[in-house]
């Protein structure tokens, strides 16, 4: 599921741009929420001087840790059990912790601290691999939020058009408060 959509995404991205002027290929940004978490997230590490800005929410981004049936249908991922009953997991792909150090754009995590789909330790992987990689990333845990974000998701977009409004635009919001839409 990740590397041949995400060179297509890419390839389509340098299309559209090629026929655009008012596309700028130096300023890519991707979001994506659940498997679009991992996708966006797996973007930023794949094709680190592509994509510049990432918002990644409730993301499946190590697939030990994930449901199964998911894993096994989307991601090449091989359930092998030994003589011993010892279950182990063969993967065709890294895991997004795994290719956390190759991040050098700007990376926004978002979860929701009782996500009951995507445990957020998914999530709390890559933050792991992130600081012992050394890198700076952004990250907003919204509290009392399952996978979607419910009341807080009027928050949640206006944390998103303001990152990426900063990190692809170059301009910050100096506001204290979020506006009411």
């Amino acid at each position: 599921m990740r590397d041949y959509p995400l060179a297509d995404h890419k390839y389509a991205i340098e299309q559209l741009a090629n026929r655009h002027s008012f596309i700028d290929i130096n300023r890519v940004g991707i979001h994506g929420h659940s498997g679009g978490g991992f996708m966006s997230t797996a973007a930023m590490c794949q094709y680190p001087d592509f994509f510049k800005a990432a918002v990644s929410c409730a993301g499946n981004h190590d697939n030990n840790i994930y449901n199964r049936w998911w894993s096994e249908t989307h991601h090449g991922v091989k359930e092998q059990i030994n003589e011993k009953g010892d279950t182990t997991f063969v993967y065709k792909i890294a895991t997004n912790p795994q290719i956390a150090r190759q991040l050098k754009g700007h990376l926004l995590l978002i979860h929701g601290d009782i996500d009951n789909n995507v445990h957020p330790g998914n999530t709390l992987r890559v933050v792991d691999a992130l600081i012992r990689a050394g890198k700076r990333f952004d990250m907003l845990i919204l509290p009392q939020q399952r996978h979607g974000f419910g009341d807080m998701n009027e928050y949640f977009y206006w944390r998103l058009v303001d990152y990426f409004s900063e990190h692809l635009k170059g301009k910050r919001e100096t506001f204290v408060d979020i506006p009411k839409r």
